[in-house]
């Protein structure tokens, strides 16, 4: 029988039903058994007001208690849960419920303008959900649109089979595809992260990505929910650098996931305003974007603490590889570590399996991965061809089996038929010790076809100018490789989550040439 991750979370609530699983800074902590409770009780709302199983929930808060409760009670009753950016515009918000076929939109009480705005024009539903605070410990989840409540939870059995989340892509290159994944694929994900991290009951972190994303979601949020350990949100419901430590050492934070942009967040804090003290990490973990080796090199350094690489996309239910924890191995930077839970291949053109050091498209099949798009027949028949899923990246595997990644298809930069990875241009730039951050994109050049440019953020109180920076890629790089123009900006373009998608920083640079 097929795991769930329902039943995983179940599982966790009678083992560990005292401990600790969720705080919210400052305010109050809830045990496993009452976050268990509390999300019962919210499913038997959603199934009293009509929700049905297969029904598609969307949901649109900031990383807050009312958000994990949410989540976590629709898809206990059986239905789609369809986090949402709460940042969109109304036209996006039109398009998201639309695209998901959304029958419930939920917000917190404060509610969001532009969803309610959407949802009204396309004749969903709104609803608000917040907790009433009484005694300690004594917390409700109120739904204001419904005021019976029957015990219908209790008679429903969860499937594996059950469509739990619902994202999308986020549309680099096309319109954002529509990414169904089950209550198996997600137990399936959680079970490989809590494996090749050793999470435990004893492991505690603080969540700093946005939870409407899988890596926030997935690899912070469930997966210690999921191995009976903590998390804790910070209390304005993001992401602060100034409160992020004083978090981690309250609630004895053991790791923490972040984004690169996060990770450079983090240091640039520590060297202007270092901490007297750090708490005891077991590992840092970087996924969602390639970290430069200087970078990693400078977050070991700083905080005593191995930083694992990693490799996840959406489809995937997120992880799709990692660098393991010293005790298994060797960590290596520039490495996105070994395949976790699932089989990996480089592809050539052909669909035949290139060997080591041999550069081609990375694939996978698993249990964590989607069966495909929603209503999407031409994404999936390129997607899944020769049986594989398709990553979109380029990649190799060296003589140990360490997954090194060079681009993306699409973002590979052909210089005059030289092929240039950004990647390697961003890592070397980085390595500046004048250079906070750094990307590497390509445009359009009537000699070459396309040529390369850059774009930095220097340090504080750095001077380095254009000129510094292409005589230190000179040194560094092949000539060919060299930035031929460099812009100095106050901040790069970024998405909802902190990627830096090289696409949005072409075209912001570009225009104003």
């Amino acid at each position: 029988m097929q795991t769930t991750l329902t039943g995983l979370l179940n599982g966790v609530a009678g083992i560990f039903p005292s401990r600790r699983a969720v705080s919210v800074s400052g305010k109050f902590d809830l045990t496993h058994s009452r976050l268990h409770l509390l999300v019962e009780r919210a499913a038997s709302r959603l199934l009293s007001a009509g929700i049905k199983p297969g029904d598609v929930v969307a949901l649109t808060f900031p990383n807050t208690i009312e958000f994990i409760i949410t989540f976590l009670a629709i898809i206990r009753a059986r239905a789609t849960a369809a986090p949402l950016n709460a940042a969109y515009t109304a036209e996006e918000f039109q398009f998201y419920l639309s695209d998901s076929e959304s029958k419930l939109l939920l917000t917190s009480k404060e509610g969001n303008e532009p969803a309610q705005a959407a949802a009204s024009k396309l004749s969903i539903p709104i609803a608000t959900a917040w907790l009433a605070e009484g005694e300690a410990e004594e917390l409700s989840l109120s739904l204001s649109y419904t005021e019976s409540v029957t015990d219908t939870v209790s008679e429903l059995a969860n499937d594996a089979s059950d469509v739990a989340l619902f994202l999308h892509t986020s549309g680099t290159t096309s319109r954002p595809k529509g990414v169904p994944l089950t209550q198996h694929n997600l137990a399936s994900s959680v079970e490989n992260i809590k494996s090749v991290y050793r999470l435990t009951e004893s492991d505690s972190t603080v969540i700093v990505l946005p939870l409407f994303h899988v890596h926030g979601l997935v690899a912070a949020l469930l997966s210690s929910l999921a191995a009976g350990a903590a998390v804790a949100l910070p209390s304005a419901g993001r992401f602060s650098a100034t409160s992020f430590w004083s978090d981690m050492k309250r609630y004895k934070g053991t790791w923490y996931t972040a984004v690169p942009t996060v990770h450079q967040i983090v240091l640039e804090r520590h060297l202007k305003s270092p901490e007297a003290v750090y708490p005891k990490l077991r590992f840092i973990r970087s996924c969602s974007a390639s970290l430069a080796p200087a970078i990693l090199e400078r977050l070991e350094e700083a905080f005593r603490a191995p930083v694992l690489e990693a490799y996840a996309m959406t489809e995937a239910s997120h992880l799709m590889s990692s660098n393991p924890l010293p005790e298994d191995g060797p960590h290596r930077a520039g490495s996105v570590g070994k395949p976790v839970g699932q089989e990996m291949v480089v592809l050539n053109e052909k669909g035949e399996i290139e060997e080591a050091e041999v550069k081609g498209e990375v694939c996978i099949r698993g249990p964590n991965v989607t069966k495909g798009y929603k209503n999407n027949p031409h994404a999936n028949d390129a997607a899944f061809q020769f049986g594989w899923f398709h990553t979109g990246d380029i990649g190799f595997f060296d003589s140990d089996g360490y997954l090194h990644l060079v681009g993306r298809i699409k973002e590979l930069i052909n210089r005059g038929g030289e092929k240039i990875s950004p990647i390697e241009v961003d890592a070397v730039l980085l390595s500046h010790p004048d250079i906070a951050q750094a990307v590497a994109f390509g445009v359009p050049d009537d000699k070459y076809g396309e040529e390369i440019n850059c774009a930095i953020i220097p340090k504080e109180g750095s001077n380095i100018d254009e000129a510094e920076v292409q005589t230190f890629s000179k040194k560094n790089l092949a000539t060919f490789k060299v930035p031929k123009k460099v812009f100095i900006a106050d901040s790069l373009p970024k998405t909802a989550t902190g990627k830096i998608l090289r696409r949005l920083v072409a075209q912001h640079f570009i225009s104003q040439t």
